[in-house]
Parts: structure tokens; C-alpha cells; sequence
């Protein structure tokens, strides 16, 4: 007994002393956790929502890559850059017993121990114990952890200083931001808030809000705090270069001829560009013949055009054009891009009508706001009211309303249907009560997908029904972003009131989305880039431009050809592609016209025009390879007059035809790609049509032998190819290759003559 009783003993000792050695070691570790707590003054109540939350915002604790991922991290989840205060506050404070907050002893607590380095923690040291982050929350969590109250004070906006500041590369300089609350109290915020830039290759912004700048041009410094944005633009002016004496006669002198100058040419001042010079009249004609009309003109066009002495042709030219025929199927085309016509969607006679619709709407030069508010209120019956098909494209109340902002505003909201939207202001209420504004529509014949039976669809409003918003487990109030709500019990078409928000002058969002699709159309480079990108932390290059060409849209009453013709009448449109020595580089600025490649339609079509041999259209290719014949399209039919993006093509799918499966311009590539050297070099668009009996290569041939010289023969293929006369050095070249008429290799030398042209840079390209 008595040496059991000592080996008890012993064994009791020890367990003691192990106790005694691990609470030491808690001990010394909570010293140091809490040694950077300071004593916290009761009457400086800090918030949870204006001051935890925007610490766990910065040190990014909560965003998609940590726990504000849709699962959390590590058994914890919180909303995506806090969008949920409420659910964050039970989360940390609450949830698995409040293990995560210690009131009695903040530095315990796992929601400082974590993220200083204490304890092991996945997502690394986030802040020091001596950080003012680390002490923002031990008081908060001394001061009894208090949660969220709809009393505190809200963010009214945040002010960023200096809003515009001009630098040179290499400077650095120092951001700050300032909150306003609701309180009428205001807050220097800086430390707190998530810095992004704009274009990192103009300037960079580190954590502290420390500008550096990297290179010439104009970019914006994006601050966020609180779901908040403010934005600063730093304009660093590129570098003087001298230009010679030939070059000086290069650069545009013009006064400007509209607005669109006046701002351009401020911008250019700014930042210390030299404007290209005029184009001339044969790049004028193709490039607004390209960009209006979505085709190249005829050599009787071209040879009329430039045999004008009239210093008023190009403005009677643009007249010419936006009356054209070809102008309503091209912007047809455009537009149907937009509303996604694809045989994978519609059954094909809904397609028709809804092709035929809009058609009808360019065709009669429908304002965009009668055009937009003519879909949105639609109803009737599928084929006979075209409009009613964007319904069944799009047949739940979610679907309507992410196309609809995508479409018509130029914003993606999708994100905000599982969370507030990281990169944007929408938040996940915002979203559901937008799309309740469609939770009444019905028709009948829905069901499964939109290809399923005939098509025929009846498409009505009934006056009841609701859309539950699935965090809540109950319908938001149907409210346009931004605007006032309608009461449930409100038995009017709810689509009405949204149709009068969006189109209305004052939306800040609709007039600017149609006016940077329509500028990118003519520069091939949006205001904003992406175009459908319209968010207000992805600003445009010349706000001041967008606002104003917006601004003269509404004044038009949104006439979009009052738009085109003030784009195509600019000296800015009208200036060479030619880069000097100082603009060689901007890209974004439009001190030049930027060359691109034809868009797929246009390209085949000019192919097409050229060769004198039309393609046939009589294949569609649905989702999973399932292929099905069409007479829909006669022989004659143009690309551009394709109104299913399901039809096949090998050239229009190699050179990037937008495939329509979602409202978007990237949908749309105009990428090279080695495909399409290969196609161009060895397929059988080109080179087949040049072998078709009956091709304008025939058509030359015959006209040599009746006494076409060689002059006139060189003329025809590059006014036909390229709308100018070759120059006397690709005269002179060519010439001598030209063989005999009636020799062996006639038809091949000229054969391979429009080959090289058509493959060249100069004909593929819009310039």
C-alpha cells in the first residue's frame, strides 16, 4: 500500500506540475496576444459595422479567396467583403458557442489570436499585436463585442483627395479618403480602405494608399470602403518627342469640328499627345463604308467618291449611309448581338420574328428608349410580337433581370444574386428586388429549354406572385436599382415601372451603355473597356466625353443616328491611322484611328463582294453536334444578314462570330490566330471563290480580251479590294508580272494577285 501510495502520489505530482507548465505557457502566449491592447475609453464606442468590418474587409479575411468564400474556410464563414453584418456578427461572436470572442479576456479570443500569429493560422499573420487593427478589435470585443444596430451611423459616400492630380513617372504621393456618416460626423479612413488601380502600367497603389507612377497616360486610383467608391485620376503626360520637319506636316492643326474634339483634344492636350493628321479620301470612304454600313464599297462608289472636288462630300457621304438599306441589316446584326439570337434559344420561327422585329425598329429608326421600353413591357403572342421572344430566351425572373441590366445598362449583376457584388455597389437585396419586377410574368408554352416545341408562345402578366429572396426566405420589395420601390399589392404590369426607370434620361447608367456600344463600333475601342463593363470601379478613358456624347444622345431623344453622324463628322474619326513619333503607343486616347480587323461578318462578306461568288447558308449546328438543315437563307443571303448565330460557317466560326450564348461583347473575338493563316492561305473560302466560273476574276479575264489594259486591270482589283488606286511603285511591280493575254498562266497570276491582296494586312484590316 505504502509503495502504491507513493506511486499515486507521484503520478498526481505530476499531473500537476504539467498543468502548471501549460497554463504558464497559455499564460505567457495571452501576455503577449493582449500586450498590444490598449485600456479602451467606454464612452468611444467602437462599431462593428463601421469598424471591425472594414479591418476584416482590408486584411482581406473575408473575401472570395478566405472565409467569405460561398463555403468559408476552416469550419468559418463570413460574408463576401461584408456584405452581411448581422450574419458576421452571429458568426463570430455566436456561432460554435462564441468560441471565436472572449469577453473577458479579448487577447483569448480566436478572432485576434488567429490572425496575429498566436495560434497557427492557414491564412497567415494578417495583423502585429501592436497594430492599430489588432487594437480596434480588442476594444471592441472589451467593450462587450456590441453587434450591429440599425441606430449607427451610416456611410453616406467617401471623398478621395486629390480627386486629379498630374505626375511624372517615377513620383510617388499620398492618397486620402474620408467617410461622411449619417451622423453629419466625418472620418479620415485612408488606413482602412482597399485600394485598386485602374491601369497599372500608367500607376500602381500599395495597402497604405501610396500612389507610384509607372508610365504615360491616364488612369484611375479606385478606393473602397464600406461598399463605398471613390475615384482619383492621375494623368502623367507622355514625353516630348521632335518631330522633323516632314513629320511636323503630319500632325492634325484642324479646329475642332463638335464636341467630340473639343474633349478629345483637351485630353491630348493633357497629356502631351500630338493628334495624327486627317486621313485620306479612299481610307475615309472604306473605313466609314466598313464601320456604318458593315461592307465595302463598290469601285463605282469608291471612283465616284474620290472623282468629288466638293470640300462637303464626306458629310454628304455620311447622310448617304445612315439612309442606306445596308445600315439597317448591319445594325440589325449589331443589335441582335446583344439580344442573344441563337437557334440554341428560340425554335426558328420565334427566331424570325424576333429578327424581323428588330429589323423593323432600325429599319423605322426607332429611339433606343422606345426600342428597349417596346421589349421590356412586351406582351402577345411569340411570333407576331417579335419582342416577347427576350422572355423566352431568359424564362425565369433571374435570367430576365441579370440580361436585361447586361443588355440595356451595361452591368453584370449576376455576382450579386449569391452575395453583394464584390467590384460593385449592388447588393444582394438590390438584386432580388430587381429581379421581383419580373416575377409576374407568364406565358404559355414555357418550359424546359427555349428550343423545346414550336416556338409558340402567348406571353401575359398576371397580378399576383413574388420572387423570394433565398437568404431571407421572403420577397424584396420590387425596387429599379437605385429608385423607388412598388408596393406588393400593386396589380399594375411591374415591368412598366421599370421600363420608365431604365430608359429615363436621368438613369445614369442607359444612355452612357448604348453611347460606348455605339463609340466602339466606329473607334474599335470603347470609353470603357469592356464595353459591357459599365461599373463605376472601371471608369471610362474621357469621362467627360462619355457624359457629353450620353448627353447628346438624350438631347436627340435618342436618335442613335444623331450619334453616329456627330462620331463620324469628328476630326478624331477622320484622322489617320498613321502613328507619329509621340502617339505611337496610346492606345485609349484616339490621337489616331486604331487599325482593326474586320469583325467576321463583314470580313467574309467583303470576301464575298469582291470575288463575286456568294456562299450558301444551309446548315445549323445546335448544342451537342446536333446538325439540321435550313432554307431559310437564299443563295445571295450576306453573313451579315445571318439572323442565327447557329448557322454554320467555318470561316465565320474561325474568325470569331459571336456565338450570342450570353449578352456579351467577348463573346466576340478578334484574336489571330494560325487557324486563320491556314484558312486564308489554304481554304477554300478565298481560293475556291477565285476559281468559280463566273468570278470576278472570269469577269476580268473577259474584259482583258476585249481590251482592258493593264492600268485599268490594276485599278479595278485595288479599288475593289482596298477603295484606292494602286501606287505608281505596286504599278510599276505589278506590270511587269502581268502575263500576256490569253497565255497559259493568265488566270493564275491574276488569281494569286487577289490572293495576296485579300490576305494582306491592308484588306483585312479597317484603317
Amino acid at each position: 500500500m505504502t509503495a502504491s501510495h507513493s506511486a499515486l502520489k507521484k503520478h498526481f505530482l505530476a499531473r500537476v506540475l504539467t498543468l502548471l507548465v501549460v497554463t504558464a505557457i497559455w499564460q505567457n502566449a495571452e501576455s503577449s496576444i493582449v500586450a498590444g491592447t490598449p485600456n479602451v475609453d467606454v464612452s468611444d464606442q467602437i462599431s462593428f459595422r463601421n469598424d471591425v468590418l472594414p479591418i476584416l474587409t482590408k486584411q482581406g479575411c473575408n473575401s472570395g479567396a478566405c472565409h467569405g468564400a460561398l463555403a468559408g474556410k476552416g469550419g468559418f464563414r463570413l460574408s463576401l467583403r461584408g456584405y452581411d453584418p448581422e450574419s458576421d456578427y452571429f458568426n463570430i461572436v455566436k456561432q460554435d458557442r462564441g468560441r471565436r470572442v472572449v469577453l473577458s479576456d479579448p487577447g483569448r479570443s480566436l478572432v485576434l489570436a488567429k490572425p496575429s500569429g498566436a495560434i497557427p493560422h492557414k491564412g497567415g499573420l494578417r495583423f502585429e499585436t501592436d497594430s492599430d487593427e489588432y487594437s480596434t478589435i480588442a476594444d471592441w470585443i472589451a467593450n462587450g463585442a456590441a453587434p450591429p444596430d440599425d441606430d449607427d451611423p451610416q456611410v453616406v459616400n467617401i471623398e478621395i483627395s486629390p480627386e486629379r492630380a498630374t505626375q511624372a513617372v517615377g513620383d510617388q504621393r499620398e492618397m486620402s479618403v474620408t467617410a461622411n456618416f449619417t451622423d453629419g460626423n466625418t472620418r479620415d479612413v485612408t488606413r482602412w480602405v482597399k485600394w485598386s488601380s485602374s491601369n497599372e502600367a500608367v500607376a500602381t497603389i500599395d495597402e497604405a494608399g501610396t500612389v507610384t507612377v509607372i508610365g504615360p497616360g491616364e488612369g484611375a486610383i479606385v478606393a473602397t470602403y464600406a461598399s463605398k467608391l471613390a475615384i482619383a485620376r492621375i494623368t502623367v503626360p507622355y514625353p516630348t518627342q521632335e518631330l522633323t520637319g516632314e513629320q511636323q506636316e503630319l500632325v492634325d492643326t484642324r479646329a475642332p469640328r463638335n464636341f467630340i474634339d473639343e474633349l478629345i483634344d483637351e485630353q491630348l492636350k493633357r497629356l502631351n499627345l500630338p493628334a495624327s493628321a486627317g486621313c485620306s479620301d479612299s481610307d475615309f470612304v472604306r473605313r466609314a463604308y466598313v464601320d456604318t454600313l458593315g461592307a465595302l464599297p463598290t469601285v463605282v462608289e469608291v471612283q465616284s467618291f474620290l472623282g468629288d472636288a466638293s470640300p462637303e462630300k464626306r458629310d454628304r457621304l455620311i447622310e448617304e449611309l445612315l439612309a442606306r438599306p445596308e445600315f439597317v441589316d448591319y445594325w440589325t446584326y449589331r443589335w441582335s448581338d446583344v439580344l442573344m439570337l441563337n437557334g440554341n434559344l428560340l425554335r426558328p420561327e420565334a427566331l424570325k420574328a424576333y429578327y424581323q422585329w428588330i429589323h423593323d425598329r432600325v429599319e423605322q429608326n426607332t429611339p433606343w428608349d422606345e426600342l428597349v421600353q417596346e421589349i421590356l413591357t412586351s406582351t402577345g403572342n411569340s411570333y407576331e410580337n417579335g419582342a416577347t421572344n427576350f422572355f423566352a430566351i431568359n424564362q425565369d425572373p433571374e435570367g430576365m433581370n441579370e440580361n436585361a441590366c447586361q443588355a440595356f445598362l451595361g452591368l453584370s449583376i449576376g455576382c450579386a444574386k449569391c452575395h453583394n457584388h464584390p467590384l460593385e455597389k449592388w447588393t444582394n437585396d438590390q438584386y432580388y428586388a430587381m429581379a421581383n419586377l419580373f416575377a409576374r410574368v407568364r406565358a404559355k408554352g414555357w418550359g424546359g429549354d427555349g428550343r423545346n416545341g414550336d416556338g409558340n408562345r402567348t406571353l401575359y402578366v398576371v397580378e399576383t406572385g413574388e420572387l423570394t429572396q433565398p437568404r431571407t426566405g421572403k420577397p424584396q420589395l420590387p425596387t429599379p436599382l437605385d429608385s423607388e420601390p412598388i408596393e406588393f399589392d400593386d396589380p399594375t404590369d411591374r415591368r412598366e415601372a421599370l421600363a420608365d426607370w431604365m430608359t429615363s434620361p436621368e438613369n445614369p447608367y442607359f444612355a452612357r451603355s448604348i453611347t460606348n456600344r455605339v463609340w466602339a463600333n466606329f473607334f474599335g475601342v470603347g470609353l470603357v473597356e469592356q464595353v459591357d463593363d459599365m461599373r463605376a470601379s472601371n471608369p471610362a478613358s474621357n469621362d467627360a466625353l462619355l457624359n457629353a456624347a450620353a448627353a447628346s444622345l438624350i438631347e436627340h431623344e435618342f436618335d442613335l443616328k444623331s450619334l453616329m453622324r456627330s462620331i463620324l463628322q469628328s476630326n478624331a474619326y477622320q484622322r489617320s491611322s498613321q502613328p507619329l513619333p509621340g502617339n505611337a503607343e496610346e492606345t485609349r486616347f484616339y490621337s489616331r484611328y486604331y487599325p482593326r480587323r474586320m469583325m467576321a461578318e463583314v470580313l467574309h462578306d467583303g470576301v464575298v463582294q469582291v470575288t463575286g461568288v456568294p456562299s450558301a447558308f444551309t446548315k445549323l449546328e445546335y448544342a451537342g453536334s446536333d446538325i439540321a438543315d435550313t432554307d431559310f437563307y437564299p443563295l445571295g443571303t450576306k453573313a451579315i444578314q445571318l439572323y442565327d448565330s447557329a448557322v454554320m460557317n467555318y470561316f465565320l466560326q474561325t474568325f470569331g462570330r459571336n456565338q450570342r450564348r450570353i449578352t456579351c461583347e467577348c463573346e466576340r473575338s478578334d484574336e489571330p490566330s494560325m487557324v486563320q493563316v491556314l484558312h486564308l492561305s489554304n481554304g477554300d473560302t478565298v481560293n475556291e471563290k477565285l476559281k468559280t466560273s463566273g468570278s470576278r476574276v472570269d469577269q476580268l479575264l473577259n474584259l482583258r480580251r476585249s481590251g482592258m489594259s493593264d492600268a485599268a486591270l490594276l485599278d479595278e482589283i485595288y479599288l475593289a479590294c482596298l477603295a484606292r488606286f494602286p501606287t505608281d511603285g505596286e504599278r510599276e511591280n505589278l506590270t511587269g508580272m502581268l502575263p500576256g493575254v490569253g497565255t497559259g498562266d493568265e488566270r493564275e497570276v491574276i488569281e494569286d494577285l487577289f490572293w495576296s491582296i485579300l490576305s494582306s494586312r491592308e484588306f483585312l484590316f479597317n484603317h
